[in-house]
C-alpha cells in the first residue's frame, strides 16, 4: 500500500507493479492530475473513493493511496558488482520504520548502491518504512540478511572497505 503523492509519483516513475490507484473524489487538481495520468498512460486502473475510504486504508494519504505489488527484497550478492563505485550501507538494530526510510531516503541521496539489514531484531520495509523513504525506495536496492557479521567479512574478503558508526 502506497500511500501520498510523492511515493505513489516515485513508483510510477521507477516502473514499479502497481494494480490499482485510488484517488478521492474532486481531488484531480495539480500533482494529482499529472499522477492520475501515468497511471493511465501504464494501464493502471484509477477509481474515484470518498476521502473516508481513504481514511480507512492509510493516514496522510494527501488523496491517493495505490495497491502496489509487494516489494521485492534484493540478495547482497546482486549489489557487490556496483558496491565497489557506489558503496553500501549496512544497518543493525533500527527498530523505527521513520528512521528506516529516512536512512534509506539519505542512502539514495548519497549515491549508495543499496542497504542491508537483519532479518531479525529490527524493522523491515514496513509501509510507514516505504513511506517515510518519499520514493527513493524505488531506485535504491534493500537486502536482509541472517548475520551481519558474516556479511562484513564478506565484504573484508572482497577488499571492500567497511566502516562502523554509533551514537
Amino acid at each position: 500500500l502506497l500511500a501520498g503523492r510523492n511515493p505513489i509519483r516515485e513508483a510510477l516513475k521507477a516502473g514499479r507493479d502497481i494494480e490499482k490507484l485510488l484517488v478521492q473524489k474532486g481531488e484531480l487538481t495539480g500533482s494529482a492530475r499529472e499522477i492520475v495520468q501515468m497511471a493511465k498512460e501504464a494501464h493502471i486502473p484509477v477509481q474515484e473513493v470518498e476521502h473516508q475510504r481513504l481514511n480507512e486504508l492509510a493516514k496522510n494519504h494527501q488523496g491517493m493511496v495505490a495497491f502496489a505489488s509487494a516489494y521485492q527484497y534484493s540478495t547482497v550478492e546482486a549489489m557487490l558488482a556496483e558496491a565497489e563505485e557506489k558503496g553500501l550501507i549496512l544497518l543493525d538494530g533500527i527498530t523505527d520504520p521513520h528512521n528506516l526510510g529516512a536512512i534509506i531516503r539519505s542512502a539514495e541521496c548519497v549515491g549508495a548502491h543499496g542497504v542491508i539489514v537483519p532479518e531479525r531484531r529490527a524493522v523491515g520495509l514496513t509501509p510507514a518504512a516505504v513511506k517515510a523513504s518519499a520514493g527513493a525506495i524505488e531506485h535504491i536496492k534493500v537486502a536482509r540478511v541472517v548475520n551481519m557479521t558474516r556479511v562484513i567479512e564478506m565484504l573484508k574478503a572482497r577488499n571492500i572497505w567497511t566502516y562502523a558508526l554509533t551514537m
